[in-house]
């Protein structure tokens, strides 16, 4: 929200109020408070009125310091409130007549208490700056606003400045531009697609390329000016009395992620057959039993390892949505089919919503026993769009909770797996009543936290722990806790792709660990071209699913080639799971992304700030999709030793450089940075293994460790259903000698790409007299490179 008329002025109708001074603190171990008032006090008589903001400083984490600024304390603050860690860190805090300084960890705040120029410094060096009139209370006398009191509507703002060349990320998943600099942005969940500014995932937090990030605690809409109106500062504010935000000192981007995920929720790690290809009936696309077992029949023939089939929203009948019935007349034995799918190895996730229709057959049910979301009249609210005469699951009704959670598990005992949790954006705000009395416009963006956290615990509760998985569209703070996420409706164009990666990788950059798009987008149908380009793109992504809304994704709608490519990049995720599940392993840990985008890889590389299509898949893999139709890549390498993981060709960099070539279907530029350990399944399943239903996805006899370019230490853990099984590295001595290191019972084969090996076969090693070596046992083997 913009309240300022050019660099000296505010707008018609705006009068802001900000600390002049700090007239009293009161120090404590873990809490420090100000009282500010907004004019100079020259004498006792200043007192007697006015305006006084108070601000509390506390830590909950070394180098994370919270700032929340009050002005009538007692101002009614109603739910919800998003879920944070909550501990409070002892603080250092030192007191002098011209200024305070408050210190955690590496980060301190130093306000000066005479004309309240406040710094947030990282072990004594500036990061961010609020200036004259940056932290205020804002009044304006603007009509027809949510928080419209007497005429006059009351807001927060905090501004804090930017230094040169400093880039902005996050926000949530927002698919313009991913540098945030020059962008309005508001955080308020809308059903938009993937081509206009609004967003599924609206976050607010922010991270710089100066390695602090800033989240700012308010469920509701918090309005953020990205270097906007004020070409140097981020500007953030929220209506009413009281702002609340955390300013997350890293001092590296990745520890900024760490800090911000450890408050406010890991992502939690899904279950292995997740990561292997999903397939979906599309949309409004006619389907019954006969229909699905030819798309699950059809890819496993064609040696297309499939692992999930989907059932979009027509499993129900229209009109009838969401009410957990399938619909009878095209699947008359559900059970029956759900088993007879399941026999072949393939998991079942079925499409839902928190949107009751009023044809569904559950609908008078929920409106008998106060289920629905109601109006201040206390009727149950409704509206038609998308299913006539809905209502909407009160999810903080425990009642209500339960009762849609008992709708799931009937679901599951049927043999359903998961969910794809659709929807949760279109949350209305204006005569609406909660059960728990919840704020409605706290709830707009909160409720998809509620709805999402129903149904993963639903699916814990009946498959256990470590077994739940979503594929969620809404969300917000903490709805990482609830993997996965999908990017929403896209175009079947390049465009529509490009749009798909900038919003994973922003929706990255905001604490989520795992994402999804829809492979050869959803609206519409692609070309074959767009098609393949995207189906290589899709299975080099966390989690990979086909799926459209007018037209079947099955490969060979497309032609024959599409087949071998959908094929080959499936065998080659199946190829790569031992590496992608153990860096899975590392984000619900550590809250660092499966797919992360460049910069966080390469923070000091100052082209790496605005790459937005190519990332790292993990830590050590650079995937650069194709985006044209002339098979032209065009992607940046920075500085080091590559070598391309289909190929084996190695280029060195000694600084970073663009590169440009062409790609066939079956190959997209995939490069391994220098002093890698890659781990990889070296027995995938043959074409007729699939067809037979042969799908596994234990690797644990079949590893092999691929080292790249080793400079000094290269070191890989392997985990298999959430737990580590073998770690392997490797130290690079004088001369070429290479001392390898095995942890774990299992057998595993090491191999150095473009290096022969000399080495003994010892009773603990086994060599083929090449550039592999198989480590037998517990214990470390001495070779060298040639």
């Amino acid at each position: 929200m913009k309240f300022w008329n050019g660099c000296w002025l505010n707008k018609e109708g705006v009068e802001c109020f900000q600390p002049q001074q700090v007239y009293y603190s009161n120090i404590d171990k873990d809490k420090v408070i100000l009282t500010c008032p907004t004019y100079h006090i020259n004498h006792r008589g200043d007192t007697l009125g006015g305006i006084n903001l108070t601000l509390e400083i506390t830590s909950p984490l070394e180098g994370v310091l919270r700032l929340k600024t009050y002005h009538h304390k007692g101002a009614l603050q109603k739910e919800p409130s998003f879920e944070v860690y909550d501990e409070k860190c002892k603080l250092e805090t030192k007191e002098t007549e011209e200024e305070i300084t408050v210190t955690s960890g590496s980060l301190a705040i130093r306000i000066n208490k005479n004309n309240f120029l406040l710094s947030y410094e990282r072990d004594g060096e500036v990061i961010t700056t609020s200036a004259w009139k940056d932290l205020a209370l804002v009044k304006t006398n603007w009509k027809g606003l949510a928080y419209d009191k007497d005429g006059v509507n009351t807001y927060m703002r905090q501004e804090l400045s930017l230094s040169v060349g400093e880039l902005v990320y996050g926000l949530g998943e927002r698919f313009g531009a991913m540098v945030r600099n020059g962008q309005s942005i508001d955080i308020w969940n809308e059903d938009g697609g993937t081509s206009t500014d609004q967003s599924y995932k609206n976050i607010p937090f922010y991270i710089t390329n100066k390695g602090y990030g800033v989240f700012v605690n308010h469920p509701e809409k918090v309005s953020f000016e990205v270097a906007t109106e004020q070409v140097g500062k981020v500007e953030f504010s929220v209506p009413g009395e009281m702002l609340d935000y955390y300013l997350i000192d890293g001092p590296t981007m990745k520890e900024v992620l760490e800090k911000y995920t450890t408050l406010t929720g890991k992502p939690s790690l899904p279950p292995m057959w997740t990561f292997g290809l999903w397939l979906s009936t599309s949309f409004t696309t006619n389907y019954d039993e006969k229909t699905v077992m030819s798309f699950i029949d059809g890819m496993l023939e064609r040696g297309i390892p499939l692992r999930v089939f989907h059932f979009d929203c027509f499993w129900m009948k229209e009109f009838h949505w969401t009410d957990f019935v399938w619909d009878s007349r095209v699947f008359p034995d559900p059970k029956g089919m759900l088993g007879r799918i399941k026999k072949k190895g393939i998991k079942i996730c079925v499409w839902i919503n928190p949107y009751i229709g009023q044809s569904a057959d559950i609908f008078d049910e929920g409106h008998e026993k106060g289920y629905f979301l109601k109006r201040t009249d206390g009727s149950t609210w409704q509206w038609d769009m998308w299913q006539p005469g809905m209502a909407l699951v009160d999810f903080t009704n425990p009642e209500a909770k339960k009762w849609f959670k008992n709708k799931l598990f009937e679901l599951m005992d049927m043999g359903v797996d998961c969910f794809k949790t659709d929807f949760g954006e279109r949350i209305p705000t204006e005569d609406v009543v909660y059960y728990d009395g919840s704020d409605p416009e706290k709830m707009h963006n909160y409720y998809t936290y509620l709805y999402n956290q129903a149904v993963f615990e639903a699916i814990e509760e009946k498959k256990g722990k470590g077994e739940a998985v979503l594929f969620a569209r809404s969300a917000t703070v903490g709805g990482q806790k609830f993997p996965v996420h999908w990017g929403g409706d896209c175009w079947s164009t390049y465009e529509g792709m490009s749009e798909s990666l900038r919003g994973g990788l922003s929706l990255t950059m905001s604490g989520f660990g795992f994402w999804s798009h829809d492979m050869g987008g959803f609206e519409n149908t692609s070309t074959p071209d767009v098609y393949k380009r995207w189906a290589a793109f899709g299975l080099l992504s966390s989690h990979s699913r086909l799926h459209g809304s007018s037209s079947y994704r099955v490969p060979w709608a497309y032609d024959e080639e599409a087949v071998d490519v959908v094929r080959f990049f499936a065998k080659l995720k199946m190829e790569l799971l031992p590496y992608l599940y153990s860096n899975a392993v590392e984000t619900s840990q550590s809250g660092i992304p499966v797919m992360r985008s460049m910069v966080l890889e390469y923070e000091t590389d100052p082209a790496a700030g605005y790459l937005e299509r190519q990332y790292m898949l993990g830590s050590d893999i650079l995937v650069a999709p194709v985006f044209n139709d002339k098979s032209i890549a065009q992607y940046y390498l920075p500085a080091g030793r590559w070598t391309n993981f289909l190929t084996g060709e190695k280029r060195i960099l000694k600084a970073g450089a663009w590169q440009k070539e062409k790609q066939g279907y079956l190959e997209v530029p995939m490069w391994v940075r220098e002093n890698s350990m890659i781990a990889v399944n070296d027995a995938i399943p043959s074409d007729k293994e699939i067809a037979q239903g042969n799908i596994s996805d234990d690797y644990t006899k079949t590893l092999e460790f691929r080292v790249y370019e080793l400079t000094d230490v290269a070191e890989s853990g392997v985990y298999y259903d959430g737990s580590e099984v073998v770690e392997v590295s490797a130290l690079l001595k004088d001369k070429g000698n290479v001392i390898l290191t095995k942890n774990g019972k299992v057998a595993v084969k090491v191999r150095f790409v473009n290096h022969k090996l000399e080495a003994d076969n010892e009773k603990n090693v086994s060599y083929d007299g090449n550039d592999t070596i198989v480590l037998l046992s517990e214990d470390t083997a001495s070779i060298s490179l040639r």
